[in-house]
């Protein structure tokens, strides 16, 4: 049963790393206001989410368990199926602005409804198993997909009317889009965020943090905006917090 739970986090973790890109997409095209402000605010949220996930992973020890290469390669579908079903090129066709904003919202309440149900299962199965602290977590993580939709829900009315009105809001010109645009563009790029050092992808996590053990404060910055942006492995990110040994 132990397994079914690594399973259902692995599950939960491809879901928020997915969201994590649809999110940054939508704030590219949405003008400033109440609804980017929310999309913002969960973009963060589900960052610590990831994080969170991993963490507790790492507690289970799922690294050594027999199914971790067969559910990683799910994960991984996961979360390409999310992130990659609205790319941001994606997101800035089409017509009418308001109208890919009002779509964004109907789709984000479709995501917050699956992630909750997913979450109300992972919980409801580690109570069945005992295992309090994943319960704890997955209750929490609901609160806030619970918040979430709930903000979204009434932002509609408002998104609705600007729809009613038309008047040709042009989603290439937030502020963001742009940016966007030259991460699809550039492949590996990021919001202009680019590896840390040569070679640093086709690195083992290990030597990352063995790299950064003797870095500057310059190099570990660094490596937490690759991390965040791109994979948000915790162990990187710890180590890149932690200050260099001593002399």
């Amino acid at each position: 049963m132990s397994q079914k739970i690594v399973q259902y986090l692995n599950e939960a973790h491809a879901t928020e790393a997915g969201l994590t890109r649809v999110l940054q997409s939508q704030i590219a095209m949405t003008p400033r206001g109440s609804y980017r402000r929310a999309i913002e605010k969960h973009l963060d949220e589900t960052r610590g989410h990831a994080q969170r996930i991993e963490r507790r992973l790492s507690e289970l020890g799922e690294s050594s368990g027999p199914l971790t290469a067969t559910i990683g390669v799910v994960e991984s579908v996961l979360g390409q199926l999310i992130a990659f079903s609205k790319t941001p090129l994606d997101l800035l066709r089409g017509n009418g602005g308001e109208e890919k904003i009002l779509k964004n919202a109907k789709d984000t309440c479709a995501t917050e409804a699956l992630e909750i149900a997913t979450y109300l299962a992972l919980e409801e199965l580690a109570k069945t198993v005992g295992d309090t602290e994943t319960a704890k977590l997955a209750r929490e993580i609901r609160a806030d997909e619970e918040r979430m939709l709930e903000t979204v829900r009434k932002e509609i009315p408002a998104l609705v009317e600007a729809v009613a009105r038309g008047e040709g809001y042009d989603v290439s010109k937030t502020g963001a889009a742009e940016s966007v645009t030259k991460s699809v563009k550039n492949g590996t790029k990021r919001a202009g965020v680019t590896e840390p050092w040569s070679n640093y992808d086709q690195q083992t996590t290990d030597e990352i943090t063995k790299r950064l053990a003797g870095s500057d404060e310059d190099v570990r910055n660094r490596v937490k905006r690759y991390e965040r942006t791109h994979k948000n492995r915790t162990t990187i990110i710890e180590a890149a917090d932690r200050e260099p040994a001593a002399a």
